[in-house]
């Protein structure tokens, strides 16, 4: 899917005077900085991954998810449908075409520094519209803490905090959520998540395990509908 006229138009006056924003980046690759860089895919795409924000790599390309992270994750993608060693960039793109892409907030932030709860209250409600309406798959991957916790914003409390025990439990990486997601409209799509570290090299902890643990995600998913995981 793309977003339509009305949405990025909604993007853009949401991203007007948001405050820390990594301009200077955007301007380094000659970028709109309020434009989202979201990634989507295709709205039928079985299988979706949600992760935080954009990197620089992101805004140069204009796409999400293909920094140091997203290429940890990628690769890691590839070895799963082909079990073989990625052979390049341009096959990473092409690895990530029959899923769905999403990130909390679509702006690069000052640093990599998390958004602020604001910055996350003020796209909320988009991103939930994009997920409701944009994409009819309901197994999501997140990626860190910050992207599963998101879930909870603007949830009953009780709500929250079963979203912060699950993220307690020693298996969260291999257990599953299910959510209940309200777009503005009050449309209601229950959504299954599937919590995975994030994939980031600064992850010292789970790094090195990110792979195993995408591949036993997999395994228990549906394979994408589209013939675009094919070697290139």
């Amino acid at each position: 899917m793309t977003l339509d006229d009305d949405q990025r138009a909604a993007f853009r006056e949401a991203a007007a005077g948001l405050n820390g924003v990594d301009e200077a980046v955007y301007e380094a690759f000659g970028r709109d900085p309020l434009q989202p860089v979201i990634g989507l895919g295709p709205a039928d795409a079985p299988v979706g991954f949600f992760g935080r924000d954009p990197g620089r790599e992101e805004i140069r390309h204009g796409m999400p998810f293909i920094g140091g992270g997203g290429q940890m994750l990628r690769r890691a993608l590839y070895a799963h449908h082909h079990g073989t060693e990625m052979p390049g960039f341009d096959a990473s793109v092409e690895v990530g075409r029959g899923y769905f892409w999403a990130n909390t907030v679509p702006y690069k932030p000052v640093g990599n520094k998390a958004w602020s709860m604001a910055a996350k209250r003020r796209f909320h409600p988009l991103m939930r519209s994009v997920l409701v309406h944009g994409w009819r798959g309901r197994e999501l991957i997140t990626l860190g803490r910050e992207a599963f916790l998101w879930f909870g914003i603007d949830r009953p409390r009780g709500e929250r905090r079963s979203l912060e025990a699950f993220w307690q439990r020693p298996d969260r990486f291999e257990a599953s959520f299910t959510v209940t997601l309200t777009a503005p409209d009050g449309t209601d799509a229950l959504v299954r998540l599937h919590p995975l570290p994030h994939p980031s090299p600064l992850n010292a902890t789970w790094y090195r395990h990110f792979p195993g643990l995408l591949h036993a995600r997999l395994a228990t998913l549906p394979a994408p509908r589209t013939p675009d995981t094919r070697p290139v």
